[in-house]
Protein backbone atom coordinates (compact mmCIF):
# COMPACT_ATOMS: atom_id res chain seq x y z
CA UNK A 1 0.00 0.00 0.00
CA UNK A 2 1.14 3.56 -0.68
CA UNK A 3 0.33 7.42 -0.68
CA UNK A 4 1.37 10.31 -2.45
CA UNK A 5 0.78 13.50 -0.84
CA UNK A 6 2.08 17.18 -1.59
CA UNK A 7 4.68 18.81 1.04
CA UNK A 8 3.45 18.64 4.65
CA UNK A 9 4.56 17.97 8.01
CA UNK A 10 4.39 14.65 9.41
CA UNK A 11 2.77 13.91 12.27
CA UNK A 12 0.51 11.06 12.15
CA UNK A 13 3.46 9.05 14.10
CA UNK A 14 2.44 10.52 17.68
CA UNK A 15 -0.94 9.62 17.41
CA UNK A 16 -3.08 6.48 19.01
CA UNK A 17 -2.57 4.57 15.61
CA UNK A 18 0.85 4.89 15.48
CA UNK A 19 3.58 2.05 14.30
CA UNK A 20 4.23 1.88 17.89
CA UNK A 21 0.90 0.81 18.46
CA UNK A 22 -1.93 2.49 20.22
CA UNK A 23 -1.29 4.83 23.50
CA UNK A 24 -4.52 4.07 25.40
CA UNK A 25 -5.70 3.65 28.54
CA UNK A 26 -3.40 1.29 29.93
CA UNK A 27 -0.25 3.79 28.72
CA UNK A 28 -1.88 6.22 31.25
CA UNK A 29 -2.79 3.33 34.27
CA UNK A 30 1.45 2.02 34.37
CA UNK A 31 2.80 5.67 33.93
CA UNK A 32 4.57 4.72 30.47
CA UNK A 33 6.52 1.93 30.17
CA UNK A 34 8.83 3.44 28.50
CA UNK A 35 10.99 5.94 29.87
CA UNK A 36 13.86 8.81 28.95
CA UNK A 37 16.27 9.65 31.21
CA UNK A 38 17.91 13.22 31.91
CA UNK A 39 19.69 14.65 34.68
CA UNK A 40 18.71 11.38 37.07
CA UNK A 41 15.55 11.62 36.39
CA UNK A 42 12.52 9.65 34.23
CA UNK A 43 10.53 11.35 31.24
CA UNK A 44 7.54 9.28 30.85
CA UNK A 45 6.51 8.56 26.78
CA UNK A 46 3.23 8.66 27.57
CA UNK A 47 4.21 12.06 28.92
CA UNK A 48 5.34 13.12 25.90
CA UNK A 49 3.07 11.52 23.48
CA UNK A 50 0.38 13.97 25.42
CA UNK A 51 2.06 16.92 24.65
CA UNK A 52 2.43 16.01 21.20
CA UNK A 53 -1.46 15.70 21.03
CA UNK A 54 -1.85 18.56 22.47
CA UNK A 55 0.53 20.70 20.47
CA UNK A 56 -0.94 19.11 17.15
CA UNK A 57 -4.58 19.18 18.32
CA UNK A 58 -4.60 22.73 19.89
CA UNK A 59 -7.20 21.21 22.37
CA UNK A 60 -6.83 18.77 25.64
CA UNK A 61 -10.20 17.13 25.30
CA UNK A 62 -9.38 16.34 21.48
CA UNK A 63 -5.93 15.14 22.38
CA UNK A 64 -7.60 13.11 25.08
CA UNK A 65 -9.50 11.48 22.32
CA UNK A 66 -6.58 10.79 20.14
CA UNK A 67 -4.80 8.95 22.69
CA UNK A 68 -7.93 7.42 24.82
CA UNK A 69 -7.70 8.36 27.47
CA UNK A 70 -9.63 10.98 29.83
CA UNK A 71 -9.26 14.48 29.90
CA UNK A 72 -7.70 14.74 33.43
CA UNK A 73 -5.72 11.85 32.72
CA UNK A 74 -4.02 13.27 29.64
CA UNK A 75 -3.97 17.28 31.67
CA UNK A 76 -2.39 15.38 34.35
CA UNK A 77 0.56 13.64 32.64
CA UNK A 78 1.25 17.05 31.12
CA UNK A 79 1.19 18.53 34.07
CA UNK A 80 3.95 16.37 35.67
CA UNK A 81 6.12 17.26 32.73
CA UNK A 82 5.99 21.01 33.56
CA UNK A 83 6.74 19.97 37.00
CA UNK A 84 9.62 18.22 36.31
CA UNK A 85 10.78 20.71 34.01
CA UNK A 86 9.75 23.85 36.18
CA UNK A 87 8.08 25.27 33.48
CA UNK A 88 4.70 25.66 31.29
CA UNK A 89 4.59 23.91 28.29
CA UNK A 90 1.30 25.25 27.65
CA UNK A 91 -0.23 28.59 27.13
CA UNK A 92 -4.19 27.71 28.04
CA UNK A 93 -7.13 29.42 27.00
CA UNK A 94 -11.03 29.37 26.41
CA UNK A 95 -10.12 28.29 22.73
CA UNK A 96 -8.10 25.51 23.25
CA UNK A 97 -3.85 25.36 24.10
CA UNK A 98 -0.56 26.34 22.31
CA UNK A 99 2.90 25.89 22.89
CA UNK A 100 5.00 27.93 24.30
CA UNK A 101 8.96 28.76 23.53
CA UNK A 102 9.94 25.60 26.08
CA UNK A 103 7.34 23.64 25.02
CA UNK A 104 8.15 23.67 21.24
CA UNK A 105 11.22 22.28 22.34
CA UNK A 106 10.10 19.59 24.00
CA UNK A 107 7.38 19.01 21.28
CA UNK A 108 10.25 18.58 18.57
CA UNK A 109 12.46 16.32 20.66
CA UNK A 110 9.47 14.21 21.24
CA UNK A 111 8.30 13.79 18.15
CA UNK A 112 12.11 13.05 16.74
CA UNK A 113 12.30 10.43 19.58
CA UNK A 114 9.09 8.73 19.22
CA UNK A 115 10.15 8.93 15.16
CA UNK A 116 13.07 7.21 16.09
CA UNK A 117 11.82 4.54 18.40
CA UNK A 118 9.44 3.11 15.44
CA UNK A 119 12.11 2.94 13.24
CA UNK A 120 14.04 1.02 15.79
CA UNK A 121 11.35 -1.74 16.33
CA UNK A 122 10.93 -1.89 12.44
CA UNK A 123 14.46 -2.72 11.89
CA UNK A 124 14.27 -5.36 14.62
CA UNK A 125 11.95 -6.80 13.22
CA UNK A 126 13.31 -6.57 9.87
CA UNK A 127 16.41 -8.30 10.68
CA UNK A 128 14.39 -10.81 12.06
CA UNK A 129 12.90 -11.59 8.46
CA UNK A 130 9.39 -9.67 9.27
CA UNK A 131 9.21 -7.33 6.49
CA UNK A 132 6.35 -4.92 7.89
CA UNK A 133 6.33 -1.71 8.73
CA UNK A 134 6.48 1.75 6.53
CA UNK A 135 9.12 3.94 4.39
CA UNK A 136 8.43 7.33 3.75
CA UNK A 137 10.10 8.62 0.24
CA UNK A 138 10.47 12.01 -0.49
CA UNK A 139 10.93 13.13 -4.47
CA UNK A 140 10.87 15.90 -6.68
CA UNK A 141 8.44 15.42 -9.42
CA UNK A 142 10.48 14.33 -12.34
CA UNK A 143 11.36 11.21 -10.29
CA UNK A 144 7.43 10.98 -9.37
CA UNK A 145 6.92 10.87 -13.34
CA UNK A 146 9.37 8.59 -14.12
CA UNK A 147 10.82 6.22 -11.39
CA UNK A 148 8.35 5.88 -8.44
CA UNK A 149 5.69 4.36 -10.15
CA UNK A 150 7.36 1.72 -11.51
CA UNK A 151 9.97 1.07 -8.32
CA UNK A 152 6.18 1.28 -6.02
CA UNK A 153 5.17 -1.19 -8.52
CA UNK A 154 8.10 -4.04 -8.15
CA UNK A 155 8.78 -2.79 -4.27
CA UNK A 156 4.96 -3.20 -3.55
CA UNK A 157 5.23 -6.91 -5.14
CA UNK A 158 7.54 -8.55 -3.09
CA UNK A 159 7.06 -6.40 -0.34
CA UNK A 160 3.09 -5.86 -0.13
CA UNK A 161 3.51 -5.44 4.02
CA UNK A 162 5.59 -2.24 3.82
CA UNK A 163 3.60 0.64 3.60
CA UNK A 164 5.43 3.49 1.38
CA UNK A 165 3.75 6.76 1.60
CA UNK A 166 5.62 9.23 -1.01
CA UNK A 167 5.90 12.92 -0.22
CA UNK A 168 6.19 15.38 -3.59
CA UNK A 169 8.71 18.34 -2.29
CA UNK A 170 11.40 20.36 -4.32
CA UNK A 171 15.15 18.86 -3.10
CA UNK A 172 15.80 22.24 -0.54
CA UNK A 173 13.34 20.65 1.37
CA UNK A 174 14.15 17.17 0.92
CA UNK A 175 17.42 17.82 2.77
CA UNK A 176 15.83 19.35 5.51
CA UNK A 177 13.44 16.18 6.06
CA UNK A 178 15.80 14.15 5.89
CA UNK A 179 18.05 15.58 8.18
CA UNK A 180 14.98 15.45 10.73
CA UNK A 181 13.98 12.01 9.86
CA UNK A 182 11.13 12.35 8.42
CA UNK A 183 11.83 10.58 5.20
CA UNK A 184 13.82 7.56 4.86
CA UNK A 185 14.91 8.06 1.47
CA UNK A 186 14.97 11.46 -0.76
CA UNK A 187 15.25 11.07 -4.45
CA UNK A 188 15.98 14.30 -6.26
CA UNK A 189 18.65 15.90 -8.37
CA UNK A 190 22.34 15.75 -6.03
CA UNK A 191 23.10 19.14 -5.11
CA UNK A 192 26.66 20.38 -5.69
CA UNK A 193 27.71 21.41 -2.09
CA UNK A 194 26.43 18.60 -0.45
CA UNK A 195 27.73 18.38 3.25
CA UNK A 196 30.45 16.00 3.46
CA UNK A 197 29.38 12.81 5.61
CA UNK A 198 25.76 14.48 5.99
CA UNK A 199 24.13 12.33 3.86
CA UNK A 200 25.05 9.66 1.22
CA UNK A 201 24.18 9.87 -2.32
CA UNK A 202 23.60 7.03 -4.73
CA UNK A 203 23.22 8.58 -8.46
CA UNK A 204 20.24 7.18 -10.47
CA UNK A 205 20.52 8.72 -13.71
CA UNK A 206 21.29 12.04 -15.41
CA UNK A 207 18.80 15.35 -15.40
CA UNK A 208 18.85 17.90 -18.42
CA UNK A 209 17.20 20.98 -17.06
CA UNK A 210 16.15 23.04 -20.34
CA UNK A 211 15.11 27.00 -20.37
CA UNK A 212 11.56 27.42 -20.93
CA UNK A 213 8.98 30.57 -21.28
CA UNK A 214 5.53 31.32 -22.48
CA UNK A 215 4.33 29.98 -25.87
CA UNK A 216 5.25 33.73 -27.77
CA UNK A 217 7.59 35.21 -25.46
CA UNK A 218 10.30 37.15 -27.19
CA UNK A 219 13.32 35.46 -25.20
CA UNK A 220 12.25 32.09 -27.02
CA UNK A 221 13.99 33.45 -29.88
CA UNK A 222 17.75 33.63 -27.74
CA UNK A 223 20.13 31.30 -29.14
CA UNK A 224 22.49 32.17 -26.26
CA UNK A 225 22.62 31.81 -22.43
CA UNK A 226 23.90 35.07 -22.30
CA UNK A 227 20.50 36.36 -24.75
CA UNK A 228 19.00 35.43 -21.55
CA UNK A 229 20.96 37.45 -19.23
CA UNK A 230 18.82 40.57 -18.65
CA UNK A 231 15.13 38.61 -18.60
CA UNK A 232 13.63 37.63 -15.27
CA UNK A 233 14.13 34.03 -13.86
CA UNK A 234 12.04 32.09 -11.81
CA UNK A 235 14.10 30.73 -9.02
CA UNK A 236 13.34 27.64 -7.20
CA UNK A 237 13.88 27.96 -3.44
CA UNK A 238 14.28 29.87 -0.68
CA UNK A 239 16.39 32.36 -1.89
CA UNK A 240 18.07 32.98 -5.49
CA UNK A 241 21.17 32.15 -4.04
CA UNK A 242 20.21 28.51 -4.31
CA UNK A 243 18.53 28.54 -7.62
CA UNK A 244 18.98 26.55 -10.79
CA UNK A 245 19.18 29.66 -12.63
CA UNK A 246 22.21 30.89 -11.05
CA UNK A 247 23.72 27.66 -11.25
CA UNK A 248 23.48 27.66 -14.87
CA UNK A 249 24.98 30.73 -15.42
CA UNK A 250 27.62 30.49 -13.05
CA UNK A 251 28.68 27.18 -15.09
CA UNK A 252 29.04 29.20 -17.98
CA UNK A 253 31.22 32.36 -16.31
CA UNK A 254 28.15 34.59 -16.43
CA UNK A 255 26.42 36.51 -13.86
CA UNK A 256 23.12 35.32 -12.44
CA UNK A 257 20.65 36.74 -13.60
CA UNK A 258 17.63 38.89 -11.13
CA UNK A 259 14.83 36.58 -9.94
CA UNK A 260 11.66 37.18 -10.79
CA UNK A 261 10.07 34.78 -8.81
CA UNK A 262 10.79 32.38 -5.83
CA UNK A 263 8.67 29.55 -5.94
CA UNK A 264 8.89 25.92 -3.85
CA UNK A 265 6.80 23.82 -6.48
CA UNK A 266 7.04 22.70 -9.91
CA UNK A 267 3.44 23.55 -10.69
CA UNK A 268 4.32 27.41 -9.29
CA UNK A 269 7.15 27.37 -11.95
CA UNK A 270 4.62 26.30 -14.02
CA UNK A 271 1.89 28.88 -13.79
CA UNK A 272 4.47 31.86 -13.34
CA UNK A 273 6.44 31.05 -16.68
CA UNK A 274 3.22 30.16 -18.86
CA UNK A 275 0.96 33.43 -18.03
CA UNK A 276 4.37 35.96 -17.66
CA UNK A 277 7.68 37.21 -19.30
CA UNK A 278 9.79 35.07 -16.93
CA UNK A 279 12.56 32.41 -17.86
CA UNK A 280 12.44 29.12 -15.67
CA UNK A 281 14.26 25.79 -15.82
CA UNK A 282 12.40 22.17 -15.87
CA UNK A 283 13.25 18.81 -16.54
CA UNK A 284 12.74 17.51 -20.33
CA UNK A 285 10.71 15.10 -19.43
CA UNK A 286 8.37 17.54 -18.07
CA UNK A 287 8.89 20.31 -20.37
CA UNK A 288 8.08 18.16 -23.43
CA UNK A 289 5.23 16.59 -21.68
CA UNK A 290 1.84 17.43 -23.44
CA UNK A 291 0.25 19.66 -20.42
CA UNK A 292 3.57 21.82 -20.66
CA UNK A 293 4.51 21.84 -24.44
CA UNK A 294 0.52 23.15 -24.85
CA UNK A 295 2.03 25.95 -23.07
CA UNK A 296 5.56 26.59 -22.62
CA UNK A 297 8.30 26.55 -25.55
CA UNK A 298 11.74 25.04 -24.61
CA UNK A 299 14.81 27.80 -25.54
CA UNK A 300 17.39 26.03 -27.63
CA UNK A 301 20.61 27.62 -26.59
CA UNK A 302 24.59 26.50 -28.04
CA UNK A 303 25.48 25.87 -24.26
CA UNK A 304 22.79 23.11 -24.16
CA UNK A 305 21.10 22.13 -20.90
CA UNK A 306 21.58 22.16 -17.20
CA UNK A 307 22.99 18.66 -16.70
CA UNK A 308 22.54 17.57 -13.17
CA UNK A 309 22.37 13.98 -11.20
CA UNK A 310 19.13 12.94 -10.23
CA UNK A 311 20.06 10.61 -6.77
CA UNK A 312 18.82 8.91 -4.00
CA UNK A 313 20.25 10.41 -0.61
CA UNK A 314 20.05 8.94 2.73
CA UNK A 315 21.58 9.72 6.13
CA UNK A 316 25.36 8.15 6.78
CA UNK A 317 24.40 8.63 10.32
CA UNK A 318 21.65 6.62 10.49
CA UNK A 319 21.15 2.98 10.29
CA UNK A 320 19.51 1.61 7.10
CA UNK A 321 16.34 -0.42 7.46
CA UNK A 322 16.79 -3.68 5.33
CA UNK A 323 13.39 -2.29 3.72
CA UNK A 324 15.14 1.02 2.48
CA UNK A 325 18.40 -0.90 1.13
CA UNK A 326 15.69 -3.18 -0.91
CA UNK A 327 13.77 -0.01 -2.11
CA UNK A 328 17.30 1.51 -2.98
CA UNK A 329 17.91 -1.67 -5.31
CA UNK A 330 14.58 -1.64 -6.83
CA UNK A 331 14.92 2.47 -7.50
CA UNK A 332 18.14 1.51 -9.39
CA UNK A 333 16.42 -0.92 -11.31
CA UNK A 334 13.38 1.08 -12.92
CA UNK A 335 16.56 3.99 -13.21
CA UNK A 336 18.07 1.37 -15.14
CA UNK A 337 15.46 0.66 -17.29
CA UNK A 338 14.04 4.07 -18.03
CA UNK A 339 17.53 5.06 -19.33
CA UNK A 340 18.08 2.35 -21.43
CA UNK A 341 15.19 3.08 -23.92
CA UNK A 342 16.67 6.55 -24.13
CA UNK A 343 20.13 5.20 -25.40
CA UNK A 344 19.19 2.77 -27.55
Amino acid sequence: MYFVQPLQRLSSLTGSKSRNGPAGPEDAANGGAITARYHGRRMKLTSLRALVAAIEEGSLRSAARRLGVSQPALTKLIRELERELATSLLLRSTTGVLATAQGKVLYERAVAAERELSDAVEQIHQLGGRMTGALTIGAVPLAVMTLIPETLRTFGLEFPQIQLRIIEELYIQQLTALRKGEVDVAVGPVPEDLPPGEFAAEPLMPIDMVPVVRKGSPFARARRLADLAQAPWVYTGATPESGYARTFFERHGLKPPRAGALVNSTLGLLSIVASGNCVGLLPQQIAVHPFAAEHLDIVSLAEGPLRLELGALVRTQAALKPAVRHFLAHLHRAAYHFVQPARA
